[in-house]
C-alpha cells in the first residue's frame, strides 16, 4: 500500500522538518570557539574552533522556526575538532533536543565525521598555531603540554567546569599527542582533517531510522561508486515525500541503499519512544536506574556526565518516557553546551547532561550545588545520591521484576557497558562460538560511533551486500582465512536463521531492541497503575467551569492528600507523600481537572484506560491497596503489537526519484559531502492536494496557538515558574543571560511565598478551614515533606550566583564563614554577648534567666551533635532548630546582615544580593512564627539535651524556704528524667538527658522532713536550652502533711509556654493552644471550703464531660504517630478528670468537721468500706453476680491506690482512679454501686448531680463510649499501684 504526496507535504505531518550541514566555513577561517572552553595550553589541534551552519534545507516552516544558534550549539557542542592521519576518523552518531517555550519538543539526529582540510589558508594557519604553541611551551618553564593543560587553576567553579569538558579524543589520538615529542602538525607531512555534521531535524524520535539514513547518506560520499542517484534526490524524498506514520502504522521509506522501516504506537499505546532502554540499563544497571528514576520522580537536581554525548541522550531520554504518565516539567538540557554551563548555576530543578573529558576526575568537577544533586557518571556506572532519600515503593521486587525481563532479552541486570574498546584487536575467533552477538556488539559499537574505520567497513558490506556470502564460500575453498568476515557473516547467518520473514540482521535487532524499550516500560507503567489505581477518588473537583478554575487555581487544593496518604500502605509513604508534593503531579491532576471541559491529554487518556483495564481484571479487590507486589500484566501483547506492525508494513512512502536538476548538478567527489542545490531543496511538491493538507497544517498551528495559550495561562497560574522550564541556546548575549538570572530570582521567591504559604495553611488548624482552605488535617509526615522540602529551597537559593563553591552545603558553609568572623570579633571585644546576641525576653518565663538567641550558639548546638556526620544534614538540622525556635527568619536576617561577607562570597546577580527580593523572602519566612513546629525535637530522638527546670513558690502565703529535701521527675512523650534531688532553697537545677519530646508531666514531690516542711508550689517551669521550649507545669497548691488534701507528691500536666519575642509581627493567627494542666482556679475552688465564686451549671458540668470524651475519641482517630499525649486529655485542663471531679463535687457537703476539709476521696473511701463490710454480713450475695465482680473491683481498686508507697493526696488519689477505671473500662460500672450506697445521702444534698437517676445513666452512656479505645496511662501516673 502506497502513501502518494498528499498528507505528507505540510510540515506538522512529515517525517522530517530539516536537513542540515555544519561545519567549517572556509571563508571566515579559524575562530577560537571562547564560549566552549577555550585553553590555550593546549596543542591546537585539541582546541575548539567555531563551527557554522553551512547549510539547512528548507529555509524556514512556521510551525517550527529555524533556530541557527542552538542548531549549529546541539551539533557541534564542542565546536569543530581537528586531527591529522594519524588519528581515528571514525564517524559518530549522537542525538540531541529542544525544548519550545510551550514544552513541546523536536529532535536532532546528528551524524559526524571527518573530512579531510583542502584550504591552503586553513592549513597554514594551523602550522602557525603549532609552531607559536612549540615556542611556548619550550620558552615556559614545564615542557610538556598535557601537564600543563590540567594545571590552570580556576577562580570560579563555572571556569574549573568549562576546563573539565574540554573536547574527547579518542583513544588513539591522546596516545599521539600525549608525549611531547612527536605531536603536532606538520603542513608538509600531515593531512589535516576536520569534523562535518550532517543532520535532520525530525518532529518525533525516529532515532534508529534517521541514524540509517545518515549513515547511508555518508557512506554514499566515501563510497568508491557513486550512488544511484544524486543526493539530493534522497533528501528531497526524506523531507518532502516521507510523511509521519499515522498511529498504530507502521512505514517503510528508502535510503541510498536499503528500506528503513519505523512504526508508532496507537493511540492506546504507551506513547512513541525509540532511545534504546535496554542501553541504559547497561549502562548504569537496574538497581542505579531505579535510583535515578527515584530522583527524577521527586524532582531533584539530576546531572549526568558521560564522554559520548549519545550516552547522554540515551539515559536521558530513557530515564523521562519512563516517567509514563507524568512528565518532567523542569529545565531539560541532555546535551549541555560548553558555553552554557552558567546553567547549572540554576536553583531549580534541572536533569542535564555534561560532556566529561577523557581521564577527568570526578573529584575535580567543581559543581554550584551538590545538596540535592544526583550526580551520574555513565561511563564509569556510578550514581551519587543525594541525602535523606526515600527508596522507591516495592524496590526489591521492582528490580526483580524489570531483571527478568533484561535476562529474557541475554542482557545483564548489573550493567557494564564498558568504554569503548578498538575492535580490531580480536584476531582470529570462530564464526560458530559467536553467533550473532559479534554482530549485535558491532551494530551497538557503529551506532555510538565506537567503530574504527576498518570494523565500520565491514559493517557496512555485512548490511548492505547479500554476494558477501559467495565471496566468503569463495575464500574457504581455496583456503584463505579471513577469520574476523567469518565470525561476522557467520553471525549474520545465524541471525538471519533466527530471523523471521527473512529480516536483515539490523531490522531483527531494531526489533529486539523496540520490544525489549516496550516491555521495560511496561513495568515502569505498571507500577504507577497499581499504586494510582485510586487517584480518582481523591481529586477535588469544585469549579462550575474552566475558566472559574484557572482563575483561582493557586489558591485552591485540588487532590486531598491526607486521604489519599491515609490510604497507602505504611512502606510507600516516605515515597510518596514527597512525590504528590512535586510539579509533575500537580500538573497531571490539573489535566485531570481540565479534562471535564476537554479533550483528554493523550498520556492520561492512555493511563486512565489502564487503570480501567486493571479493575475489570481484579474485580477491583481491596488487596490491590496492599503492599504486595503485583506484576505487569501486559508484557507479551505490548511487544506484539510492534512485532506485528513490524511484520506487515502498512505505508510505503515514494522511493527516492530524480529531481529536475539543471546539467552539471549533482556530482561529487568522494569522501566529501557536496554542496547541494538550494533551488531544488528549498520547498515540497506543490500539487493541489498538498495545498489542502498545507490549510490542514494551518489549522493544525492555529490548534497548537491555542493549546499554549492555554498552557501560559496554566504557566501562570501554577506554583513554580514554568518558564525557567527551557534555557534560551540561541542567544548568549550578557542581557539575555542576566535576564534568565533575574527569571531565577524571581521563580526563587514565588516557590518561597507558595512553600510558605502551603506549610501555614496546613498549620492552621481551624482557622484555616474557616478560610475555606480544605479540611485541616496535616499529617506528621506531610510536615516533614513540607520541612524538608523548605531545606531544600534554602539550598537552592544559597547556591545561586556563588563565587567558589566550599562544600556540599552552601548554606553550612555561609554559616561558617560567619561563625568565623564572629568568634573573631568575639575574642577581640571579650564580652560574652557580641552583636547580633540578644536575650530574648518573656514575660511568662518568671524565674527562667533569659536564653541567649545568636546564630552562632544554635550552630554550636548543631555541631556538638555526633549523630549528624554531613553539612547538608547539618544544614538541615539548624534550619529545622531555627524553625521550631522560630528564629528562622531572624538567623537569616542576622547572617545576611554582614554584606562584606555575603559581597565576598555570591556574584552580583546572586539571589542574596538582590535587597528587594531578600527582604521579602525574609518576610514569607518571618510568617512562619505564627504556628508552632516541633521538627528539631521530633526528629532527633536521639540526642542528649540540656534542660533547666526552676520551682516557683507562692511566696506570700507561705515559707519561701522549706527545710524538707524537694525532688522532681520530668516526663515526656519520648520517656522521663528518672527522679532527681533538687538542691535546698535553690528550687533550679540543670540536668541533661536523652530528647523526652514534648513534656508532658512533672512529679514533684518532698520527705515532708524539718519544721517548715509544707510547701505552697505555684508552678513548676521546665525549658529545653537547645530549642527554647517552656513548659510551664501549674501546681497552686500545698505539698504537706496536715495542709491541703494532705499529699507530699503531686502529678503536674505541662502546657507549652508562647514566646514573646520582639519581631512577633504575626499575632492574629495562633494555633489553638495545646491542652493546658488544671488552673489553680479549679483547683482551689474545687477545694475551697466556702465553695463561694462561680459554680458550673449542671449544664455546663454535662457538657464539660461530653468535650472531654470526645476529645478521647478524636485521639484515638488520628494516625497513631500524630496523636500527641493522652494524659493531658486525661488530666489536663478540660480533661475527663476535671469534668468527673466537677460532677462529683455537685452538690457534695463540704462540712467542716472540727476546721478540716472534706473531699470526693472520703465519699469513696466510706462507700468502699461499707461494701466490704456489707459483703461480709453476707447482705450482697444475693445480688447478681456481675454486680458482686463490680462490686470487688472497686474495693480492689480503691485499696490498692490507698496502700500505694506515694503520697499523692486526696485528690490525687481520685484522679489515679478514674484514669485506672478508664483504661480497664470499669468507670460505667463503678457508678451505680456508688449511687446506690446509702453513704450518698449522708454526704451529697437531694439535687446533686449523682442523685439525679437521669443524669447519671445519661453519664454512663457517655462512659461506655470509651470501651472501644485501649487506653494506655503513662507510667508516672501509675507508678508504685499494684493492680
Amino acid at each position: 500500500m502506497s502513501a502518494g504526496p498528499a498528507g505528507c507535504g505540510s510540515a506538522p505531518h512529515r517525517f522530517a522538518h530539516y536537513f542540515i550541514i555544519c561545519g567549517l566555513d572556509n571563508e571566515t577561517g579559524l575562530e577560537p570557539d571562547a564560549l566552549a572552553g577555550e585553553n590555550f595550553d593546549q596543542s591546537p589541534l585539541k582546541r575548539t574552533f567555531k563551527s557554522k551552519v553551512l547549510a539547512h534545507y528548507p529555509e524556514n516552516i512556521e510551525c517550527n522556526p529555524f533556530d541557527q544558534d542552538a542548531v549549529n550549539m546541539l551539533c557541534m557542542p564542542k565546536g569543530l575538532s581537528f586531527c591529522t592521519q594519524r588519528d581515528s576518523l571514525a564517524p559518530r552518531f549522537h542525538s540531541f533536543l529542544i525544548t519550545r517555550e510551550d514544552g513541546s519538543r523536536i529532535y536532532g539526529f546528528v551524524h559526524t565525521f571527518y573530512e579531510e582540510v583542502t584550504s591552503t589558508q586553513i592549513r597554514s594557519a594551523m602550522q602557525t598555531l603549532h609552531q607559536m604553541h612549540h615556542a611556548e611551551q619550550h620558552t615556559s618553564p614545564n615542557n610538556c603540554p598535557s601537564s600543563s593543560s590540567s594545571s590552570s587553576s580556576s577562580s570560579s567553579s563555572m571556569d574549573s567546569l568549562a576546563s573539565s569538558s574540554d573536547e574527547v579524543e579518542s583513544p588513539s589520538q591522546t596516545g599521539v599527542q600525549g608525549g611531547c615529542s612527536g605531536s603536532g602538525y606538520d603542513a608538509e607531512r600531515d593531512t589535516l582533517y576536520v569534523s562535518k555534521a550532517i543532520c535532520l531535524i525530525t518532529p518525533m524520535p525516529f532515532m534508529h531510522a534517521c541514524r540509517r539514513f545518515l549513515s547511508q547518506l555518508h557512506r554514499a560520499v566515501v563510497s568508491h561508486q557513486p550512488p544511484p542517484l544524486p543526493l539530493e534526490s534522497y533528501v528531497y524524498n526524506v523531507l518532502y515525500e516521507v510523511p509521519l506514520p499515522p498511529p498504530g502504522r507502521s512505514l517503510k521509506f528508502h535510503g541510498v541503499y536499503e528500506p528503513i522501516l519505523c512504526q508508532r504506537p496507537g493511540p492506546n499505546e504507551l506513547p512513541l519512544a525509540d532511545f534504546p532502554l535496554g542501553e541504559a540499563f547497561q549502562l548504569l544497571g537496574a538497581e542505579n536506574l531505579v535510583q535515578l528514576f527515584t530522583c527524577i520522580l521527586l524532582e531533584m537536581q539530576v546531572l549526568l556526565y558521560s564522554q559520548d554525548y549519545q550516552r547522554l541522550m540515551v539515559v536521558a531520554e530513557g530515564i523521562t518516557t519512563l516517567l509514563f504518565p507524568f512528565q518532567w516539567q523542569h529545565v531539560y538540557v541532555p546535551i549541555l553546551p560548553a558555553s552554557l554551563l552558567h546553567f547549572l548555576d540554576a536553583p531549580v530543578p534541572y536533569l542535564m547532561g555534561l560532556q566529561s573529558k577523557e581521564g577527568t576526575d570526578r573529584s575535580k568537577l567543581e559543581l554550584p550545588q551538590e545538596a540535592n544533586l544526583c550526580f551520574v557518571d555513565i561511563d564509569n556506572h556510578c550514581i551519587e545520591l543525594p541525602e535523606d532519600f526515600p527508596q522507591f515503593p516495592n524496590k526489591a521486587e521492582f528490580i526483580q521484576e524489570l531483571s527478568e525481563v533484561l535476562l529474557h532479552y541475554g542482557l545483564s541486570p548489573e550493567g557494564g557497558i564498558t568504554s569503548p574498546a578498538p575492535t580490531t584487536t580480536q584476531t582470529s575467533v570462530t564464526g560458530t562460538g559467536l553467533k550473532n552477538t559479534v554482530l549485535r556488539e558491532l551494530v551497538d559499537d557503529g551506532r555510538n560511533g565506537n567503530l574504527p574505520g576498518e570494523a565500520l567497513d565491514v559493517l557496512e558490506l555485512l548490511q548492505g551486500n547479500p554476494t558477501l556470502e559467495r565471496l566468503q564460500a569463495l575464500a574457504k575453498r581455496t583456503g584463505v582465512k579471513v577469520a574476523r568476515l567469518e565470525a561476522l557473516v557467520a553471525g549474520q547467518k545465524a541471525s538471519g536463521e533466527e530471523s523471521m520473514g527473512g529480516r536483515t540482521g539490523i531490522e531483527e535487532e531494531e526489533l529486539r531492541t523496540a520490544k525489549l524499550n516496550v516491555q521495560l516500560r511496561e513495568v515502569f507503567a505498571a507500577r504507577f497503575a497499581t499504586m494510582f489505581a485510586d487517584y480518582e477518588a481523591f481529586v477535588i473537583q469544585n469549579s462550575p467551569d474552566l475558566e472559574a478554575w484557572l482563575t483561582n487555581r493557586e489558591q485552591m487544593h485540588n487532590f486531598d492528600k491526607a486521604s489519599f496518604l491515609s490510604d497507602q500502605p505504611e512502606p510507600f509513604l516516605p515515597f510518596l507523600s514527597r512525590f504528590i508534593e512535586t510539579q509533575m503531579f500537580a500538573t497531571f491532576i490539573d489535566n485531570k481537572i481540565m479534562s471535564q471541559w476537554e479533550e483528554k491529554e493523550p498520556l492520561l487518556r492512555v493511563f486512565d484506560g489502564r487503570i480501567e483495564k486493571a479493575r475489570l481484571y481484579n474485580v477491583r479487590a481491596p488487596s490491590l491497596r496492599s503492599s504486595v507486589y503485583q506484576k505487569c500484566t501486559f508484557l507479551k501483547e505490548s511487544a506484539q503489537a510492534i512485532e506485528q506492525r513490524l511484520m506487515k508494513i502498512h505505508h510505503t512512502a515514494i522511493h527516492p526519484h530524480l529531481l529536475d536538476m539543471k546539467i552539471g548538478q549533482g556530482k561529487y567527489q568522494q569522501g566529501f559531502f557536496p554542496k547541494l542545490q538550494a533551488d531544488v531543496l528549498a520547498s515540497g511538491p506543490t500539487n493541489n492536494n498538498v495545498k489542502e493538507s498545507e490549510r490542514g497544517g494551518e489549522r493544525a498551528c492555529s490548534t497548537v496557538a491555542l493549546k499554549s495559550i492555554l498552557s501560559k495561562y496554566m504557566q501562570e497560574a501554577r506554583s513554580l515558574g514554568k518558564n525557567l522550564r527551557q534555557p534560551k541556546l540561541s542567544d548568549l548575549s550578557p542581557a539575555v543571560i542576566a535576564q534568565t538570572n533575574w527569571k531565577f530570582v524571581e521563580g526563587l521567591l514565588k516557590e518561597c511565598r507558595m512553600k510558605t504559604k502551603r506549610m501555614l495553611v496546613e498549620k492552621m488548624g481551624r482557622e484555616a478551614v474557616e478560610l475555606g482552605h480544605g479540611e485541616a488535617n496535616i499529617t506528621g509526615l506531610e510536615e516533614n515533606t513540607l520541612i524538608a522540602s523548605l531545606c531544600d529551597l534554602l539550598e537552592r537559593i544559597w547556591s545561586h550566583g556563588l563565587q567558589v563553591k566550599q562544600g556540599k552545603s552552601a548554606l553550612w558553609s555561609h554559616l561558617m564563614h560567619y561563625q568565623a568572623r564572629e568568634e573573631k570579633t568575639e575574642q577581640q571585644a571579650e564580652s560574652p554577648v557580641s552583636n547580633g546576641q540578644e536575650r530574648r525576653k518573656s514575660e511568662s518565663s518568671i524565674g527562667l534567666p533569659a536564653l541567649r538567641v545568636s546564630v552562632v550558639q544554635d550552630m554550636r548546638h548543631i555541631q556538638n551533635m555526633g549523630e549528624i556526620k554531613t553539612d547538608v544534614g547539618r544544614a538541615r538540622a539548624w534550619i529545622r532548630l531555627s524553625l521550631e525556635k522560630k528564629l528562622l527568619s531572624q538567623h537569616l536576617k542576622q547572617l545576611l546582615s554582614n554584606q562584606a561577607l555575603t559581597k565576598k562570597l555570591y556574584k552580583r546577580y546572586a539571589f542574596l544580593r538582590c535587597e528587594e527580593e531578600k527582604e521579602q523572602f525574609l518576610f514569607h519566612l518571618l510568617s512562619l512564627n505564627a504556628v508552632d513546629y516541633f521538627c528539631f525535637t521530633s526528629v532527633f530522638t536521639t540526642i542528649m539535651i540540656p534542660y533547666r527546670a526552676v520551682i516557683i513558690p507562692i511566696k506570700k502565703l507561705s515559707n519561701a524556704m522549706t527545710t524538707s529535701n524537694p525532688w522532681v521527675c520530668v516526663s515526656g512523650e519520648l520517656g522521663d528524667s528518672g527522679i532527681m534531688q533538687i538542691p535546698k532553697n535553690v528550687l533550679e537545677m540543670t540536668f541533661d538527658c536523652q530528647n523526652l519530646g514534648k513534656l508532658t508531666t512533672v512529679q514533684l514531690g518532698h520527705d515532708n522532713a524539718g519544721l517548715l516542711a509544707k510547701w505552697l508550689v505555684d508552678c513548676v517551669m521546665v525549658r529545653n536550652e537547645i530549642s527554647g521550649h517552656t513548659y510551664k507545669f501549674p501546681c497552686g497548691r500545698w505539698l504537706g502533711k496536715g495542709v491541703d488534701d494532705g499529699s507530699l507528691e503531686r502529678i503536674l500536666i505541662g502546657q507549652l509556654v508562647a514566646p514573646c519575642s520582639d519581631e512577633e509581627v504575626v499575632r492574629g493567627s495562633k494555633t489553638p493552644p495545646p491542652q493546658r494542666s488544671p488552673s489553680q482556679l479549679r483547683r482551689i475552688s474545687i477545694s475551697s471550703i466556702t465553695g463561694r465564686g462561680n459554680k458550673p451549671t449542671t449544664d455546663q458540668i454535662q457538657e464539660a464531660i461530653s468535650e472531654a470524651v470526645n476529645n478521647i475519641i478524636k485521639h484515638f482517630h488520628k494516625p497513631e504517630k500524630e496523636r500527641g499525649s493522652l494524659t493531658v486529655l486525661l488530666c489536663g485542663e478540660g480533661g475527663l478528670v476535671g469534668a468527673l471531679e466537677q460532677f462529683f463535687y455537685h452538690g457534695f457537703r463540704i462540712a467542716r468537721l472540727f476546721q478540716k476539709n472534706v473531699f470526693v476521696w472520703d465519699f469513696i473511701e466510706r462507700a468502699v468500706v461499707y461494701m466490704e463490710s456489707a459483703d461480709q454480713m453476707g447482705d450482697l450475695q444475693e445480688t447478681a453476680e456481675p454486680l458482686g465482680l463490680t462490686c470487688d473491683s472497686l474495693c480492689r481498686y480503691a485499696n490498692a491506690i490507698n496502700n500505694t508507697s506515694r503520697n499523692i493526696g486526696k485528690d490525687g488519689k481520685f484522679q489515679l482512679l478514674i484514669c485506672l477505671g478508664a483504661r480497664d473500662r470499669l468507670l460505667s460500672n463503678w457508678l451505680p454501686l456508688l449511687v446506690e450506697c446509702p453513704i450518698i445521702t449522708r454526704m451529697y444534698e437531694e439535687t446533686a448531680l449523682l442523685r439525679d437517676r437521669v443524669a447519671v445513666s445519661s453519664l454512663i452512656n457517655v462512659l461506655q463510649s470509651l470501651h472501644d479505645f485501649p487506653i494506655s496511662l503513662e507510667t508516672s501516673l501509675t507508678k508504685g499501684v499494684d493492680l
